[in-house]
């Protein structure tokens, strides 16, 4: 004869089930009671870490990317050394309109730009009139342009009186989404982006208008706005010049 009986175990809510058959009865086998102290809660777990997780990787996780820069929205700040070892801080210049100039002094159009174009004497107009001028070269060790000497000649050759700073992990480029040299970029007094591209309608950089049309120069423009209280006309325009010559 077999006779099968279910009983409800213990609080634990164990199910344990007797087979006895000729006598003979399968008991069930008794679990380890926790230690002392112990909740029966993997530790990771209990300090809020995903089990199977390395420490620290959950916080990781967890930080936001980089902010990038988009019209309308705050300039990312940003803190590079100029050619004296001096950090620059972009936030320091919060109340005054700011202009980012990517550079590179051996950069064709960027060299033309200086000696023959649109940003010959541009920098020094603006910034007498309180506008901050900052050249950003993100040119990688190695590269085309790079190097403190280098720039200190070009700074001296195109008579410019603004800092140039050096980005050389290109990580402040890459959030700007800097292409060329030149690139402009606008900030107004509130920190906003409001203004990105070329300095003007003369992609051979040589300050002449294509077609003969009138020269417009979009970092003058942009300037001229904000300082009128008006909306900058033309705040996207397609940068010309030489690529940034960031880290492969």
């Amino acid at each position: 004869m077999v006779r099968v009986r279910t009983n409800v175990a213990n609080s634990a809510g164990c199910v344990a089930l007797s087979l006895v058959l000729l006598g003979w009865s399968c008991q069930p086998v008794a679990r380890p009671a926790p230690a002392a102290g112990s909740t029966g809660v993997p530790a990771s777990a209990a300090a809020g870490t995903p089990a199977g997780l390395a420490p620290g990787r959950a916080e990781e996780g967890m930080k936001a990317e980089p902010a990038v820069a988009d019209l309308g929205k705050p300039a990312p700040d940003f803190a590079l050394p100029d050619l004296d070892g001096k950090r620059v801080r972009l936030s320091d210049y919060r109340g005054k309109v700011v202009v980012l100039e990517w550079f590179n002094p051996e950069c064709p159009f960027s060299r033309r730009s200086h000696t023959k174009g649109s940003l010959v004497g541009t920098a020094a107009r603006h910034t007498a009139h309180g506008v901050v001028w900052l050249a950003i070269n993100s040119g990688a060790p190695g590269k085309q342009g790079n190097g403190i000497e280098k720039n200190r000649a070009a700074q001296k050759d195109f008579k410019l009186t603004h800092p140039i700073l050096l980005d050389e992990s290109g990580e402040v480029g890459h959030r700007y989404r800097a292409e060329k040299t030149p690139h402009l970029f606008v900030i107004d007094k509130n920190g906003a982006l409001v203004y990105r591209g070329a300095i003007d309608n003369s992609p051979d950089a040589e300050g002449e208008s294509p077609q003969g049309g009138p020269l417009v120069n979009y970092v003058d423009q942009a300037i001229e706005a904000l300082g009128a209280g008006r909306a900058v006309a033309a705040p996207d325009t397609p940068p010309y010049g030489c690529s940034v010559k960031y880290r492969d």
